[in-house]
């Protein structure tokens, strides 16, 4: 296996682009601007890693676990950027590095071993598995860092190496998290490029690329999977969703109140999980929107570094507008704002936290994906007709059922049409399970022993039985 070494850049000259600062709109910093042109050896380099990667899985376990030790060393940086470049609060700030950590760890400790095939005959059969190759990895800005370790992890642990591109929105954390990594393992097994695009674009549909994994929006998504079919490479799309929140008649309103509010705000409620629509009984409507409202109204919005925030700022200008525009056009189409409902009078990207009560069903708060701090609650009067609502929409992440009744409860969860339902409680993911959306909402399987095999493929060898 290649010496350790610091991750190198290339060493052109190239432009630098400015990072802003949320919580002020101001830019803070810059970042280098690679030149698509550059890939070339970027992919070059990572292949040629690659052949001394994949040979040897206890040397590639033991070298993930101690980027693990770096991560958490390194978390008194990272964390504290992390939040300048993105908004959050720094407390979550400081459980993303962690999250990161424990999913290298996590993987470090993955082998997918060898699979035996009996099937009868005097032939002895093995499942082999071997990884991919080099892997394109594309990452949002809304968890730049535990994104990021969701695709590096599992295919580093596979024996690929990786080219990972982080928005341009926040780059500079993911770029310290490369470094910190990158001291651990050998030269050019995981290399960060930053840039505008066309860079992403000519990453994934590059022709020494083997797997292009992508978060993002559908429309995005759809032009990465276009771009990687050029070479045929595997593609896993997770794109974003629209998930619901189905309130049974006997819910306690008061009691799950706390967790259905962060079920949606969290991150400003830029988690492409979160709880974006919220269905309740009719009878319990009123109280219902007060709840959620009462929440939205006194939570403490300010700069992430700010010790007193709750929550942060939009993450970009072009976000913050599209969560105006959503908003605007369900209040023109009837919708009441219960709390919020506009921009804060402030420096920087901050809307106030918004519940929206009498919303038409087909306003777009309602089907698109607002990803923002704007939450939609509507009524309901039966219960068939709040899952049709639930599943009427062109997405299927993820999705929630709240009441006292367990047993009712997990039977309407099994209605919903998403990858994952939750009862009680929304969008908490254990490192061992499988996370993958249905319709639109994403192609591949991340996760669990599900993300190894996704970055590996089988070689099957067939040997006769000994005589």
């Amino acid at each position: 296996m290649p010496t350790r070494r610091p991750c190198r850049a290339p060493a052109t000259r190239r432009e630098r682009f400015a990072v802003l600062d949320p919580a002020t709109g101001d830019a803070f910093d810059e970042a280098p601007g690679q030149r698509p042109e550059e890939l070339d050896a970027v992919v070059g380099r990572a292949h040629e890693a690659w052949l001394g990667w994949r040979t040897d899985s206890h040397a590639r376990s033991e070298a993930l676990l101690a980027a693990a030790d770096a991560v958490e060393a390194a978390g008194a940086g990272l964390a504290p950027l992390l939040t300048r470049e993105q908004g959050k609060p720094l407390a979550e700030s400081y459980a993303e590095v962690a999250r990161t950590a424990a999913r290298l760890r996590y993987f470090a400790a993955l082998d997918p071993g060898i699979q035996q095939i009996r099937d009868g005959r005097p032939v002895r059969g093995e499942i082999r598995w071997r990884p991919l190759g080099p892997v394109a990895a594309i990452v949002p800005w809304n968890f730049p860092l535990q994104l990021a370790s969701a695709k590096f992890a599992p295919a580093l642990a596979a024996g690929n190496t990786v080219v990972l591109k982080p928005s341009p929105f926040t780059p500079l954390a993911t770029r310290l998290l490369g470094s910190v990594i990158s001291a651990a393992l050998p030269e050019d097994v995981l290399t960060i490029v930053t840039g505008h695009e066309p860079l992403g674009a000519r990453l994934v549909s590059h022709p020494g690329i083997r797997h292009v994994t992508f978060t993002g929006s559908i429309p995005t998504g759809r032009a990465v999977a276009q771009g990687a079919a050029a070479s045929l490479a595997r593609v896993t799309l997770e794109l974003g969703g629209n998930d619901a929140a189905v309130l049974l008649d006997d819910v306690d309103v008061e009691r799950i109140a706390d967790r259905l509010f962060w079920a949606a705000f969290r991150n400003c409620g830029q988690v492409c999980m979160a709880v974006k629509r919220v269905y309740a009984p009719a009878r319990l409507y009123t109280r219902v929107v007060e709840a959620l409202a009462h929440r939205a109204r006194t939570v403490v919005v300010g700069a992430g570094l700010d010790p007193d925030s709750r929550l942060g700022p939009v993450n970009n200008a072009s976000q913050l507008a599209r969560v105006e525009r959503h908003t605007a056009r369900a209040l023109a189409d009837g919708a009441r704002a219960a709390a919020g409902g506009h921009r804060l009078d402030r420096p920087g990207y901050f809307f106030a936290p918004t519940v929206l009560a009498d919303v038409p069903p087909a306003s777009s708060v309602v089907t698109d994906e607002q990803f923002g701090p704007v939450l939609p609650v509507l009524p309901y009067r039966s219960l068939d007709e709040a899952v049709e609502a639930a599943n009427g929409t062109g997405f299927g992440l993820g999705g929630s059922v709240w009441g006292t009744d367990l047993d009712r409860a997990e039977e309407v969860a099994d209605r919903l049409e998403c990858g994952t339902a939750w009862i009680n409680h929304h969008a908490e993911l254990s490192l061992a399970q499988p996370f993958a959306g249905i319709k639109e909402s994403g192609v591949g399987v991340a996760g669990g022993p599900w993300g190894l095999y996704g970055n590996l493929r089988p070689f099957v060898v067939h040997r006769p039985e000994e005589t």
